[in-house]
């Protein structure tokens, strides 16, 4: 395992910009540590980390014409708004490029951009990691949002994903299905809860 961790940083370091690089390698620290908190294995989040970013070696207005030519299926919306297909793009290279067999690693690597309905434990930790990494310095809630993903990883998400679909609905840009269908199943999930902590309380 050590010995894929150093030959898939000297490869990502050849292939993507000096500040991917960076990125690349505080998240995947950052997977770590949030693997560390919340029990998950540290190479497995150590990877996701590492490769989620992979294809961003290539230019975005090619992102489509490469996930044609791999036969990665797309929607019509992400063609039309292709940002967000590196993380598929990335995915295939990982499993391809990289030789990543593991589903989880490749399914995180996959919705690393948008979230997913029903999304796993390492799902989450590359997700959250991608926001809270220590490079990044833009969004205004950030101090909240790390002290946050090592207290409550659930709540993070859901700040996290509604913090970025009132980003993008401010600016007028464009949001894709899945995040939006990402969010509406978190809104299910914590009513759920609450009907759940209801009904315990009443049964005391």
């Amino acid at each position: 395992m050590n010995d894929f961790i150093v030959y898939a940083r000297k490869k990502l370091k050849k292939k993507l910009s000096e500040s991917r690089y960076e990125h690349t390698l505080s998240v995947s620290y950052t997977c770590v540590c949030l693997a560390m908190r919340y029990g998950y294995p540290l190479e497995k989040a150590e990877i996701a980390g590492l490769l989620h970013d992979c294809a961003k070696c290539y230019p975005e207005d090619s992102y489509v014409a490469r996930c044609e030519k791999h036969k990665i299926p797309l929607t019509a919306d992400e063609k039309a708004a292709p940002a967000v297909l590196h993380a598929r793009l990335g995915a295939w290279m990982a499993q391809h490029r990289y030789g990543i067999q593991d589903e989880e690693i490749l399914n995180a690597i996959a919705c690393h951009t948008t979230g997913k309905p029903g999304m796993g434990l390492l799902d989450k930790i590359l997700y959250i990691a991608d926001y809270i990494e220590i490079r990044r310095d833009k969004a205004e809630n950030l101090p909240a949002m790390r002290r946050l993903a090592f207290e409550d990883i659930d709540e993070a998400l859901f700040q996290i994903v509604k913090g970025t679909l009132t980003y993008l609905q401010k600016r007028g840009m464009h949001i894709d299905p899945t995040t939006q269908e990402t969010y509406e199943y978190l809104v299910s999930q914590r009513k759920q809860q609450v009907i759940a902590d209801t009904a315990g309380d009443n049964g005391r």
